[in-house]
This record gives C-alpha cells, structure tokens and sequence, in this order.
C-alpha cells in the first residue's frame, strides 16, 4: 500500500465523518447520514471521473471506498455522542484529505493531457465537490463560497503540482511538495483565522 493510498483512504474516512456529522446535525435519519457521508467522501471524485471519460468512476473500480465510507458514517450514526473527542483531530485529517484529493485530482487529470486550468479545476472539483453537495443536502451555504481559506488552498496546490510537472522533479516529490502545501495552508488559515476578503454589501 502507498502513501499517497494510505492517506487517500485517510481523507475518504475524515470526509465520511464530517459528511455524517453534518447529517445529524440536520436531525436525519440513517438513511440520509449514509447519503451524506458517501457524497461527502466520494463526489468529487466519481464527478471527476465521469468529466474526464474514466468510467466506471473509481468508487466503482475499487469498492473499498465505498465501504469505508458506510462503515464510518454508521460508526458515526450510532457512536457520535460519544465522538465529540474526535472534533480536534477531525479537522487535521479533513486537511490531510483535502490535500491529497487535490493531488490525486490534478495527478489524474495531467495523465489525462488536460491544460493548466482543466487540471488545476480537477484537483479543486476532486477536493471540494463532495463538501459542496454536502452542504447543499444540509441546507447550508457551501463552505467552498464562504470566506473561509479552503478551496483557495486547493487552488494553490494544483497550481503548484502543474507547475512542477513541468519540471524534471520526481512524481512522488511534485506530489508531495503540493499536497503539503494545501495542508499546511489549510492549517495556518485554521489557527489564524485566516480568510478571503468580502464584498461589504450596504442596505440602502
């Protein structure tokens, strides 16, 4: 097993759970927390896929996400009044996920001879989608559109993994220079409470 497979099956488990999260929070039902922890985990890639021709999508190909995301949104479902330890280390393994999804993402589409921007956007979709239907289903203003440094520190890293595959560094090294950097910028914007400027709409 690879790294980079280590902690994309990391990330898929820590979208899972935040998806599931999110779904009680709403008050559903298990149905609509299973929904909510697949969609979470395994939208940005499966819509990926099917933009770059890949099918069956990779959830398909390799069924092992599928189960770890059920298997953690219920684990979620029964256990999350006794889970509220796992909120702190929750939001580390959200920005390892967040990482390698955009690496993974943007790798994909490069092998795919997709441009800069196709490639970059790849990465951004791989990363962010699933959060973005996420947030929808739950009624909540997609975190991507907020203020928040999120899809910005994807945006960053795509860039970032184009750029040095165009150079003669190793694969493994480009990937995980730009993976570190969206985890790394993620974190800081975390504990510094780092955000995107805003438009200050006045009511007249």
């Amino acid at each position: 097993m690879t790294l980079l497979y280590s902690l994309d099956l990391l990330g898929t488990a820590a979208f899972a759970a935040s998806g599931a999260l999110a779904g009680i929070r709403r008050e559903m039902d298990i149905f609509g927390v299973l929904v909510l922890g697949l969609v979470t985990a395994t939208g940005g890639g499966t819509l990926r896929d099917l933009l770059l021709g890949d099918t069956p999508p990779f959830i398909l190909q390799n069924e092992t996400y599928l189960y770890l995301s059920i298997t953690v949104s219920l684990t979620v479902f029964i256990f999350h009044r006794h889970l509220e330890f796992l909120k702190h280390p929750l939001t580390y393994f959200d920005a390892v996920g967040l990482g390698t999804f955009v690496v993974i993402g943007t790798g994909k589409a490069l092998d795919f001879r997709v441009g800069f921007i196709g490639s970059v956007m790849m990465g951004v979709m791989t990363a962010t989608a699933g959060g973005m239907i996420r947030d929808v289903l739950s009624n909540r203003v997609p975190l991507v559109l907020r203020k928040e440094v999120y899809a910005s520190a994807c945006l960053a890293g795509g860039a970032l993994l184009w750029l040095l595959h165009q150079t003669s560094l190793p694969r493994a090294w480009s990937l995980l220079a730009s993976a570190s950097t969206v985890i790394i910028l993620r974190l800081l914007a975390i504990r510094f409470n780092w955000s995107l400027p805003r438009a200050r709409y006045i009511k007249h």
